[in-house]
């Protein structure tokens, strides 16, 4: 989307590395429905982005891994994060936490801190075969952006009972559901605009 000659970049990605992931189908839904301002919306899999777990040690004696780095390099790049995220007891996921914890990290020690976030806008959804949807992972993972200096849109989304919530081509049954997905993004694009337009 652009305003006054000022481009928003998109960046979409859900927390899991799973392959039939619920919430990678989330991230494709709101994708779909940004498909006017597809050069603007960059959609990745962290399955593409393996990084070790986070060590200073291995920081300090290897420096930050090849694919943290290009992780850390589209967070810069981009002026909001569409994320879909799973719930692990109670928690968002150890992959995507993993992710942040790495882009967080300066390179070199003179980089502005938290570059990548600071600034930054994020819209957040998630599903999860449990009944509350993974609203109780949200919680944790919009706290944490916060700290990172990232505003999070207060309206957020959540699919529960996900094994059962898709159809066969992976849109949701409840069409209300699919419709708030759907919008998502958009909502995002918007609001990323209007901050870039000095509007918000």
């Amino acid at each position: 989307m652009e305003r006054d000659g000022i481009m928003v970049k998109i960046l979409a990605f859900a927390g899991s590395g799973r392959i039939d992931s619920f919430n990678k189908k989330l991230v494709g839904i709101a994708v779909s429905n940004m498909e006017d301002s597809a050069s603007q919306v960059t959609y990745i899999d962290l399955s593409d982005y393996p990084m070790p777990l986070f060590n200073q040690d291995l920081e300090a004696s290897e420096g930050m891994p090849e694919k943290a780095r290009e992780f850390k390099t589209l967070l810069i790049e981009h002026s909001g994060f569409l994320i879909a995220s799973p719930e692990y007891n109670g928690f968002f996921s150890p992959l995507l936490k993993n992710a942040l914890d790495w882009a967080s990290r300066a390179e070199p020690d003179d980089e502005y801190p938290l570059s990548a976030f600071k600034g930054k806008s994020a819209a957040l959804m998630a599903a999860s075969p449990g009944g509350y949807g993974g609203m109780r992972g949200l919680v944790y993972l919009r706290l944490l952006l916060n700290n990172l200096g990232v505003l999070v849109l207060p309206d957020q989304v959540v699919v529960p009972n996900a094994s059962e919530a898709f159809d066969d081509k992976g849109l949701l049954k409840d069409p209300k559901i699919q419709n708030a997905v759907s919008k998502q993004g958009i909502k995002l694009l918007e609001f990323c605009s209007r901050q870039a337009a000095g509007l918000d």
